[in-house]
């Protein structure tokens, strides 16, 4: 449920092009008017920004901490769930 404000900030952007007559927006029926999509696309960035810029990065200490617990594993594999539950890890 972590994603839940993240996927209410996308929806939001999506819900006034919901086809009410045909469908809706939990089924991804969608109507854009071809002269909506440029606003649309921003809006979507715009969104997706914003999530992605209230984390931030980990501090140095929480980053040590969470190093410290992962080295006791028992298998590198175990290494990398550990990593990946505590942190979001992107590739660049």
């Amino acid at each position: 449920m972590r994603d839940r404000p993240e996927t209410e900030r996308i929806l939001d952007v999506l819900r006034p092009y919901a086809a009410n007559w045909s469908g809706s927006l939990g089924r991804g029926d969608l109507v854009v008017p071809q002269r909506e999509i440029p606003r649309l696309i921003n809006d979507l960035l715009e969104a997706i920004a914003a999530c992605t810029e209230s984390e931030g990065e980990v501090s140095d200490a929480d980053l040590f901490r969470a190093l410290n617990d992962a080295q006791r594993s028992p298998s590198v594999q175990d290494q990398v769930v550990k990593l990946r539950q505590s942190f979001r890890i992107l590739k660049r």
